[in-house]
C-alpha cells in the first residue's frame, strides 16, 4: 500500500464512511472496518461473515468488498444513499 492509500485509509477510520472489508483470518473469516486492524467480528462461514457485513453496511450507507481466500478482491456491494 502506497502512502496515498494508507492516509485514503486512516481518513476514513472510525467514520460512517469506512467500508467494511470480508477477509480470510485465521481458519475463519473477519469482517474488517476499513482502516482498522482488529475485525468487527469473525465467523466460522464466509456467508456469514458477507450478511454481518452487510447488515453493518446498510446501516451506515456505505460499501462491503469481499475478498476470496488469498486476500484479493472478489466483489464489492454498495449499500450508499444513491444505491
Amino acid at each position: 500500500m502506497n502512502e496515498e492509500q494508507k492516509h485514503y485509509f486512516e481518513d476514513r477510520a472510525g467514520t460512517d464512511k469506512a467500508r467494511f472489508h470480508i477477509v480470510p483470518h485465521d481458519d475463519e473469516w473477519a469482517v474488517k472496518r476499513e482502516g482498522e486492524d482488529d475485525p468487527v467480528c469473525t465467523t466460522g462461514s464466509k456467508e456469514e461473515a458477507i450478511d454481518e457485513a452487510k447488515k453493518l453496511a446498510k446501516e451506515t450507507e456505505t460499501m462491503v468488498y469481499i475478498h476470496n481466500d488469498r486476500g484479493r478482491l472478489e466483489e464489492q456491494l454498495d449499500f450508499g444513499k444513491d444505491s
